[in-house]
């Protein structure tokens, strides 16, 4: 496997200090950046020119991850070349979130082959009920192949949220690459970092994912009760106090941030579904223990490797960099310091991190994690 990375700003063109050695041996190209960069033909031009035989799909982002950088309004750019993997794409209209699950599995659908081993997705990070999707590419999906990937983003506008596959980047998208073939080798680790703060509550009442009630008290109420003077910022100030939901196995909570707040319904609206009878907890945490999650999730990826991968895939919370602020790139230093310098990082910070809890399982949705995908070829 051969990577190189270089990016891309709409001011300056591309960073010609990275000599190009791929090109037309280019079998995939990650393309993350804003909005800006990403809508501007004259980067993604250049890329179908330079790797036309290359897979190319990327998307809008909360922050790109070049290697253990943050960078902003620019498209950072990742392009691989497989000695032995073949890939195939696939793209769909989301329809509504009401669609999400069917798109799951029309995607899903459309990569079933023979030796398919992993499925990279990014799809619209506001238009789609990411939970559903992930439901319908498991359902249609054969047992052993693994899928992760993410949400895209927009930075702290929260507007429009973009997916590229090839052609112009589209809104309202979800998009797939299956990898095929036995010498690849893919692993998953995805952590937090956040801990808990307050006691377990059980959710007595819930619609979708609007929750009403835990333990039969109104949930804003109860919620606020435990911020003190951070209900005062409410909804931002959420940020730093996500929810964790779990139905019986106490290790596998998922963490859900706060979406919105309705005081007059004393309801809070959360990132996914909400199910009846399940146990819900207040999480908090710090830029250390978020740091520590990072490289447990790195740590997780090279122990089912058994080596540091060629190159890692990271999908970051957006919130998660929200809250560490300057000290975000420690996070990503985290995982290289795990990985060692032989690892090639890129990714993007998101609205949604999709992964299974362990390899081998059936993937979920995820907020505010750390997922780290490795890839390597024997």
């Amino acid at each position: 496997m051969k990577v190189e990375q270089r990016c891309w700003t709409p001011s300056i063109g591309w960073d010609v200090s990275v000599p190009r050695c791929l090109d037309d041996r280019a079998d995939l190209v990650l393309a993350f950046g804003s909005k800006t960069a990403l809508q501007e033909p004259t980067g993604r031009e250049r890329l179908k020119a330079e790797c036309p035989n290359a897979c190319l799909i990327g998307c809008s982002t909360a922050g790109e991850i070049h290697g253990t950088r943050v960078v902003d309004n620019v498209l950072a750019v990742t392009a691989i070349d497989f000695e032995q993997a073949e890939l195939q794409k696939a793209s769909t209209e989301i329809r509504g979130a009401n669609d999400s699950y069917d798109a799951g599995r029309r995607l899903a659908e459309a990569l079933l082959g023979d030796g398919l081993t992993h499925v990279l997705v990014l799809c619209d990070g506001l238009h789609v009920n990411g939970e559903e999707l992930t439901r319908g590419l498991a359902a249609s999906l054969p047992a052993g192949v693994a899928v992760t990937g993410g949400l895209s983003a927009d930075g702290d506008n929260v507007q429009q949220t973009l997916v590229l596959l090839d052609g112009s980047p589209q809104q309202d998208t979800a998009a797939a690459i299956g990898f095929y073939g036995n010498r690849l080798k893919v692993t998953v680790g995805s952590m937090g970092g956040w801990q808990p703060f307050g006691p377990e509550r059980i959710v007595t009442r819930a619609e979708g994912s609007v929750l009403h009630e835990l333990d039969g008290r109104p949930a804003l109420a109860l919620y606020e009760s435990y911020l003190g003077d951070f209900a005062g910022g409410l909804p931002a100030s959420s940020l730093l106090f996500p929810l964790s939901l779990r139905t019986d196995d106490p290790t596998r909570g998922i963490i859900r941030t706060v979406q919105a707040i309705d005081r007059e319904r004393q309801t809070i609206t959360l990132a996914g579904e909400i199910p009846v009878g399940a146990y819900a907890r207040i999480m908090q945490a710090s830029t250390d223990k978020l740091v520590g999650g990072a490289a447990a999730a790195a740590s997780e990826c090279i122990s089912e490797m058994g080596n540091a991968p060629d190159f890692a895939l990271l999908i970051s919370g957006a919130g998660r960099r929200l809250l560490m602020k300057q000290r975000v790139e420690e996070e990503l230093e985290a995982v290289r310091d795990v990985f060692g310098s032989s690892t090639r990082l890129a990714g993007f910070y998101s609205y949604g991190e999709i992964a299974p809890f362990c390899q081998g399982e059936r993937p979920e949705l995820h907020n505010l994690t750390m997922t780290v995908t490795g890839f390597s070829e024997n």
